[in-house]
């Protein structure tokens, strides 16, 4: 087992969504590919939005997708750490308090933006006089916390975007601790980062911001920033960020049928150079994992072309991936596949094929015909051509007036996989009955 270390960090408040789905994915993809670990950390810090039924959920759908956990670790149990860390950094003067409202700050950012000067804040509570605070305070004003950032250039190397740097002086320092007492993303999530030692940080890359600030917090508390991988944010189909898009459950795409590997192999590919084609197994999944390859372009994800995507998955899947959910062998399995929207029809053929049905006659003396002419078993992929070569001769039908009406006899079905898979499967007693229009 190598150092590397990645995290996942949802918040309970909301359920899984394609979005943060592809930032889970990404994460466990690369800890399997270079043998490290995976630690899911429980972003609910936000008391009054976390619910249990969303952390349940998330739990759930992280486990149906494949993407099991080496350690866990929630934030809320995390708040005397953070307070710790916050004490230690007021101390050294990087964290400071701040008195302006929400207010007066929305009304410093529109005059900077008028000046055409960007809305950073001015450290204006640097100079607050002890006499100043205490006039706040008998106002009942109460302060919020800002993360003091050093002079001088941030940057990194990312895998995805290459070279980032930004000047300090272009940041505003962040609010790491609102009025209310309670934390921002910022500070504990790089505490937490230091303290359980993760490696590489895989986020969107509507983070790239915060990273600049966050690398400063890493080097603050003694330590160094991980390696960072910014992905571009997925877009809907038209080109822009859609609001169905930022919310699409996975649940429902569960519920629909969409396969797990399907899902991780079309988001693990989805925005690079490489085909979106089916892996069966996350490991060979990971092993493909090449940050080289990921564009810089905002991929467009339509959930259309991943249903289309998830019936090729299921029409090529091997059977040994699939025996343990369907009650059918292998045989019936590579039968009636091709034909397969999700892998539950299975069990639609194999009640057409091996339970009664009503057949639906459409041209009695043609199938009354084809059944006095069924060939004694056994039957195998050979059978049915010879034996619908002696319908045709014999009732001088052809073509669609020939086909149609046997299928809808034999299966009850306007489409389906090839009659000669099927016929076989149907066997002769059932199939000679349904011809003479007898439910079998």
């Amino acid at each position: 087992m190598s150092d590397v270390k990645v995290r996942f960090a949802p918040s309970p408040t909301g359920f899984m969504h394609i979005g943060n789905t592809r930032t889970a994915v990404f994460n466990w993809l690369l800890a399997q590919k270079l043998g490290g670990k995976f630690l899911l950390r429980i972003d609910d810090t936000d008391v009054l939005r976390s619910k249990k039924e969303y952390e349940d959920a998330i739990l759930d759908i992280l486990v149906w997708l494949g993407l099991k956990w080496d350690e866990e670790a929630r934030q809320s149990a995390r708040i005397a750490r953070y307070d710790e860390v916050v004490a230690k950094l007021k101390a050294e003067g990087r964290v400071y308090a701040c008195y302006e409202t929400a207010e007066e700050l929305e009304v410093m950012r529109k005059k900077l933006m008028a000046q055409g000067r960007p809305p950073i804040y001015d450290r204006g509570a640097l100079k607050l006089t002890a006499e100043d605070i205490k006039k706040y305070e008998a106002e009942g004003r109460k302060p919020h916390y800002r993360f003091k950032l050093n002079p001088g250039v941030i940057e990194w190397d990312d895998l995805v975007r290459g070279k980032i740097h930004y000047d300090a002086a272009n940041l505003a320092d962040p609010v790491i601790i609102r009025e209310d007492g309670s934390y921002l993303y910022h500070l504990p999530s790089v505490i937490d980062d230091f303290d359980f030692k993760i490696t590489h940080i895989i986020r969107g890359e509507d983070h790239v911001t915060n990273t600049a600030t966050q690398i400063q917090m890493f080097e603050a508390l003694g330590g160094k920033a991980p390696q960072f991988a910014h992905l571009p944010l997925l877009t809907g189909k038209e080109g822009k960020l859609s609001k169905r898009l930022g919310s699409l459950g996975v649940r429902e795409l569960r519920a629909e049928g969409v396969e797990a590997m399907a899902i991780c192999s079309f988001l693990a590919k989805l925005g690079t150079s490489e085909a979106i084609e089916p892996f069966y197994d996350l490991q060979t999944l990971a092993e493909s994992l090449d940050f080289a390859k990921i564009g810089r372009a905002q991929p467009k994800f339509d959930e259309e072309e991943l249903k289309l995507f998830n019936h090729k998955f299921v029409r090529q899947m091997p059977y040994e991936k699939v025996k343990s959910r369907v009650d059918v062998d292998e045989s019936f399995w590579n039968a009636v596949r091709g034909n397969l929207n999700t892998v539950d029809e299975v069990h639609e053929w194999e009640k057409i094929c091996r339970q009664e049905i009503t057949p639906l006659i459409e041209d009695a003396d043609l199938t009354k015909k084809a059944a006095e002419l069924l060939p004694p078993e056994p039957w195998d992929e050979n059978t049915y051509s010879q034996w619908v070569n002696e319908v045709k001769n014999i009732s001088g039908k052809k073509g669609k007036e020939l086909f149609h009406p046997l299928r809808k006899a034999l299966t009850a079905q306007e489409n389906g996989p090839e009659l000669k898979l099927l016929l076989p499967l149907i066997g002769r007693s059932k199939a000679y009955n349904r011809l003479m229009g007898i439910t079998a």
